[in-house]
């Protein structure tokens, strides 16, 4: 349920009531002299960007998830670790937590948010919900991606977990009060005196408003996490919390992938750290990174503050260990450490796994579903530096998409171009029949598209800031197509090939100047002239920070995912033969020479 004004005050009167009978309470008796001092561990657990991750399965491939590391996903092995923990540190003495990004991103919670809905009414209950509330959760921030589906499914996840969904920065547009519970405390008993109080601040990712801004714009609004944290940390203490972990659904590396359209800073946990005094430790998300302990100085105290990512969807688990000291009368934190445990080490738990048996052959039945056949076979494996037909396709589909709907409008007759990335390199199209798996594969994420007008001079400058995804490479010198791509460590996902040009990426120059050649139907690209860019709606909403597509026109728009437009493309087709939309619009070259 929302947190009301009434709910707030009263759980925060009945916090302060708890704080101000602990102080009125009868205390230990002073420590005898030259007694030991009374002492309490304990120990936090954390996962992060889940991901709709319950089995260790690739809903794409139909098989067990596999990589190159050989990690393992999915709660059912997380459920093991837990355990284990449980069993070792008693479970009296263990919090689990989350840093948000639950409900996204594999077709299982896909299928639970459009396809079986846990909204409908006596619809089912989300595999995410059962999977935690069965491990026993404690709390989990909310991630971004918990806001794809739009508030109402968010809303109903929330009232079938039976654990609170944190966002202290996640806040009601009218009101600017909390849309979602800000903290949640937490008793553990002592052998030796009062209870440890243990505080779980929750907060969530500003990118929300742009990543998301269909479903959030005029009822939340998402301020910085450094703003929220020094507003409820303070608090949190003055509640009587012995210990403050946040758990925050940003990385820690201080930088942002939406340029300058917030004012708010999107990977922001080692700024919190450093700024807002008074946190113990920090469960950090969203950067899909690992991070077994990471320590930074709080400005003010002097103090560290640790700092744990646990690898996504189930491939680890953070512990944090608490070591306390009682103190004049109250428990002090005298030591905290972080360590990651990796979950390719266990069996999956059969409880989970047999909790959720129907609900996963009922989504291996529907990916499963052929929804075509392909001509020819298509792999993704060389599309990060080769331009590839499959990539083509999703091209394709997202141009052809646009061009129909602004068709008779005032738009018409401006040329259509598309812009797609590689999302994965194991992702393929087979020969022979298509199924649904096959089409969804490419696309793993839920955007939805756009069209954008944007002039011949942005393109070419929107093509430059994507060049740089390549390593330069002076002509001559061997190229290793495994250290040729993610210069700066820029992902995948942020690498855009443009569909409907011609140009060449000269990756022997300086960053800023390797488009050359740049086309339109066989002449130089009029920097005047316009188009209009079909465009992803994380794209269009600043995500990567390419330049000018957030401020461009926006001359049409669609709600449904650009994977669910492919799917119907393929099924309206029937067939897929890359003979009609695959052409080599650009590729890398040096000084004029072709790399590949």
């Amino acid at each position: 349920m929302p947190l009301n004004r009434r709910t707030f005050l009263e759980g925060s009167v009945a916090a302060g009531a708890g704080a101000a009978a602990l102080v009125a309470g009868t205390a230990p008796a002073a420590q005898a002299h030259g007694r030991p001092p009374k002492r309490y561990s304990f120990t936090v657990m954390g996962t992060t960007d889940l991901h709709g991750h319950v089995f260790n399965w690739d809903y794409f491939t139909d098989r067990e998830f596999d990589d190159k590391a050989h990690n393992d996903v999915g709660l059912a092995k997380i459920s093991t670790l837990v355990e284990q923990v449980r069993k070792e540190k008693g479970r009296r003495n263990t919090l689990l937590i989350d840093a948000g990004d639950t409900i996204q991103g594999t077709q299982l919670s896909y299928y639970y948010a459009k396809i079986d809905p846990i909204t409908a009414r006596r619809g089912p209950v989300h595999p995410m919900a059962q999977a935690m509330n069965a491990i026993g959760y404690d709390a989990a921030a909310l991630g971004n991606h918990e806001f794809n589906y739009g508030i109402p499914v968010l809303r109903k996840f929330e009232e079938q977990c039976d654990f609170p969904l944190l966002g202290a920065n996640a806040l009601d547009a009218k009101t600017l009060r909390p849309a979602f519970r800000p903290y949640s405390m937490h008793r553990l008993r002592t052998p030796c005196g009062r209870d440890v109080r243990v505080a779980v601040l929750g907060l969530t990712n500003p990118g929300i408003a742009l990543w998301d801004k269909a479903n959030v714009q005029g009822r939340m609004v998402f301020p910085g996490l450094e703003e929220q944290a020094a507003k409820w940390v303070p608090k949190l203490r003055s509640m009587g919390a012995d210990v403050v972990i946040v758990s925050a659904h940003s990385g820690s590396s201080g930088t942002s992938s939406y340029g300058d359209q917030l004012p708010y800073v999107e990977n922001a946990a080692a700024l919190v750290a450093e700024q807002v005094p008074g946190i113990d430790a920090i469960l950090v998300g969203h950067a899909h990174t690992e991070i077994a302990e990471y320590r930074v100085t709080n400005k003010e105290t002097g103090k560290d503050v640790v700092l744990s990512e646990p690898l996504k969807w189930g491939q680890r688990l953070t512990l944090f260990g608490f070591d306390l000291v009682w103190e004049k009368g109250r428990w002090v934190v005298e030591k905290v450490g972080a360590q990651v445990l990796n979950s390719n080490t266990v069996a999956e738990d059969a409880r989970i796994t047999r909790l959720l048996t129907d609900e996963h052959r009922k989504v291996v039945a529907y990916v499963n579903q052929v929804i075509g056949t392909s001509t020819v076979a298509m792999s993704t494996a060389e599309a990060a530096w080769k331009d590839e037909p499959i990539i083509d396709l999703i091209n394709h589909v997202q141009a052809e998409t646009v061009r129909a709907a602004l068709a008779g409008g005032e738009h018409a007759a401006l040329p259509v171009l598309s812009q797609a990335s590689c999302f994965s390199r194991t992702a393929g199209i087979p020969a022979g029949q298509v199924t649904i798996k096959d089409a969804a594969g490419l696309y793993p994420f839920e955007n939805t598209l756009e069209a954008r007008v944007l002039t011949g001079a942005q393109l070419k400058d929107y093509l430059e800031y994507s060049a740089k995804y390549y390593v330069r490479t002076p002509a001559g010198a061997p190229v290793e197509p495994a250290k040729l791509t993610n210069a700066e460590g820029t992902p995948d996902y942020n690498y855009d090939a443009l569909y409907g040009l011609t140009y060449e990426i000269d990756i022997a120059r300086a960053v800023g100047s390797r488009i050359v050649n740049l086309s339109f139907e066989g002449r130089p690209v009029d920097p005047a002239a316009r188009f209009v860019l079909a465009v992803n709606n994380y794209r269009a909403s600043g995500g990567g920070a390419f330049p000018h597509i957030a401020g461009a026109p926006q001359v049409w728009a669609n709600s449904d995912e650009i994977r669910n437009t492919i799917i119907q493309w393929v099924r309206a087709k029937g067939t897929v033969d890359p003979g009609q939309f695959a052409s080599v619009g650009w590729k890398l070259t040096r000084d004029g020479v072709p790399v590949f």
